[in-house]
């Protein structure tokens, strides 16, 4: 571990040339530019290889079970609310195992930031469709092509009216970092959904593809506005909008307790009428 730098330098298990190196960058840079020490982040993940990321970064780490990052981030925010909490993983884990974790969330409004690497495809378990896999591209498990419409989760997220969405892309580090910046900054759920190439099972899906296609969204974007925000949510294909797509100023879930749990002293006269309640 490289002791210059706090969040360390370590050895990665993930292949070369993937989208999770370039993510793990911005993530370092984001905490860099927010200045949070380690002792005070928490990232929760679930199983793949998006999941590994936070296992690559000297922070607080929760590994959980496939698609269960939400619900540990959620019970981590509940008992620490003095600390940064993130969940990180892929978008099978995300939206497929964990899809009704992430409705919840969406309704919670919970102040976590969620980043998701959304390579279109299940990289761990070796190239089988996705939720985000588009309809009919071939895969190793579906050689006459994914039969189903793919779930949109900036869409839903839109709709649902959640706290923060935006849309990044693992081939632009420096604008990603500063979507994390934004989305830790917003008080609420923020979901960050990064497009990512994964050398080994996409062949559709490539860096090039995605440079070809991705634009930054610019000034005339009206991030409060919902129906622009859906708007640019389905807009796929020949052009991808990245940047922040809507932002909502729904209060985030509370009242959380103010203090850590583990800090707080019971207060023996309510728990004895509690249990003389039982009597």
């Amino acid at each position: 571990m490289n002791a210059q730098t706090p969040y360390g330098e370590f050895e990665t298990a993930w292949c070369p040339g993937c989208g999770n190196f370039s993510i793990r960058k911005a993530v370092v840079a984001a905490l860099t530019e927010l200045a949070l020490p380690p002792h005070k982040v928490v990232f929760s993940s679930g199983i793949g290889q998006a999941a590994k990321a936070p296992h690559y970064i000297r922070v607080n780490v929760f590994n959980g079970l496939h698609g269960r990052s939400l619900p540990a981030a959620t019970g981590i925010k509940l008992a620490n609310p003095e600390l940064a909490v993130f969940a990180e993983s892929g978008d099978g884990c995300s939206y497929g195992e964990g899809g009704n974790h992430f409705l919840a969330a969406i309704r919670r409004n919970i102040d976590i930031t969620y980043i998701v690497h959304d390579n279109l495809i299940y990289g761990l378990t070796k190239g089988q469709a996705s939720p985000t896999t588009p309809k009919g591209q071939k895969t190793k498990t579906q050689p006459h092509g994914a039969p189903s419409q793919p779930f949109n989760p900036l869409a839903v997220a839109v709709t649902m009216g959640a706290g923060f969405v935006a849309r990044g892309f693992a081939g632009d580090i420096e604008h990603l970092a500063g979507l994390i910046v934004a989305a830790a900054r917003h008080p609420g759920f923020s979901l960050i959904d990064v497009l990512q190439p994964c050398v080994s099972f996409n062949k559709v899906n490539t860096f090039a593809w995605y440079k070809e296609r991705c634009y930054r969204l610019g000034n005339d974007h009206d991030s409060a506005d919902r129906h622009a925000a859906l708007e640019k949510a389905l807009e796929w294909g020949d052009t991808i909008p990245i940047g922040i797509l809507w932002k909502s100023d729904r209060p985030p879930f509370g009242p959380i307790p103010k203090a850590p749990l583990a800090a707080a002293e019971p207060d023996m006269a309510v728990l004895g009428d509690i249990l003389k309640s039982y009597e």
